[in-house]
């Protein structure tokens, strides 16, 4: 079943029938449904999961104390900030909660560790991760910095539009809000604004992008 998953989810994986067979001799597979907390802000990383089936966030909270999205995690992705503290024993600095049910291949860390170093196909991939997740980062970075409140809520309407393959996103406005680091009022306001302007349509718990 692993194994199916992987070569499903993660060809580049895949191309290698031994380190596929190796993962999933040392890994389990954990279905975790929506609003699962699986890496906690000063908490120390235990597994590396592999996402097969599913969504997840990850947050940061901001000097307010308000949560800021950053990425998102799609099936055949990991979470870049568990590999990245695996072996440096430094705890999260950031938040990953499942957006939608999910299925998720778990990698112990230390044998996490031992792959890294036998397989270099393994490290490739992380490497082409991280690089993926950096530039999402940038341009979160260049939204939040840069952009007016309007410009902010577009972008992520874009991207939840785009991640979830529908042009409506199904979400509350205090979700919104929770997301971007803003208030419910706040996005209420800018939503009708965006209405009025035709860019979008306000639905009972959904926006539909025009």
């Amino acid at each position: 079943m692993i194994e199916t998953a992987i070569q499903t989810n993660f060809p580049q994986l895949a191309t290698m029938p031994d380190l596929t067979k190796e993962i999933a001799s040392i890994s389990s597979i954990v279905h975790l449904e929506k609003g699962t907390v699986f890496l906690k802000e000063g908490s120390y990383v235990k597994v590396i999961p592999l996402l097969v089936q599913g969504l997840a966030k990850v947050y940061k909270e901001d000097e307010n104390g308000h949560e800021v999205l950053l990425y998102y995690i799609k099936p055949g992705e990991s979470c870049i900030t568990s590999v990245t503290l695996m072996n440096r024993n430094k705890a999260s600095n950031v938040k990953a909660i499942i957006e939608e049910d999910a299925k998720v291949v778990v990698i112990p860390t230390d044998k996490a560790i031992k792959i890294a170093q036998k397989y270099p196909k393994w490290n490739e991939f992380i490497y082409e991760l991280f690089s993926h997740k950096f530039l999402e980062l940038i341009n979160v970075i260049k939204v939040l910095t840069f952009s007016n409140k309007d410009t902010r809520l577009m972008e992520y309407l874009k991207k939840a539009v785009a991640i979830k393959g529908n042009n409506s996103v199904q979400a509350t406005h205090q979700q919104i809000a929770d997301d971007l680091g803003s208030s419910r009022e706040v996005i209420s306001r800018l939503l009708k604004k965006l209405e009025h302007e035709g860019l979008v349509r306000l639905q009972q718990g959904s926006i539909k992008l025009l």
